[in-house]
């Protein structure tokens, strides 16, 4: 008879390297700005999926992709401050 033997100390043993670092926990804090805004916009364009958007589903979704656009360009600002340290 063969017995199922369980690899909870095979699973758990890395458990420690599947945890994010300080440094990523960060990058995606510094995200949070963006991923809310795609959320509103996915949130605006699911709403009109099963019907034909109004006005109002019109400018939900033009405001929210304008929002998605300005967290971008945010973002890419701050990379770009970042990487060029300051120092000439």
């Amino acid at each position: 008879m063969d017995h199922i033997v369980t690899v909870q100390d095979a699973v758990t043993a890395f458990a420690d390297f599947i945890e994010p670092t300080n440094a990523e926990l960060d990058a995606i804090e510094q995200e949070i700005p963006l991923i809310l805004a795609d959320v509103d916009l996915l949130d605006a364009q699911i709403i009109t999926l099963d019907r034909t958007p109004n006005e109002l589903d019109t400018r939900r979704i033009r405001r929210a992709r304008r929002r998605v656009l300005a967290e971008r360009r945010t973002l890419a600002n701050q990379g770009a401050t970042a990487t060029a340290g300051g120092a000439a």
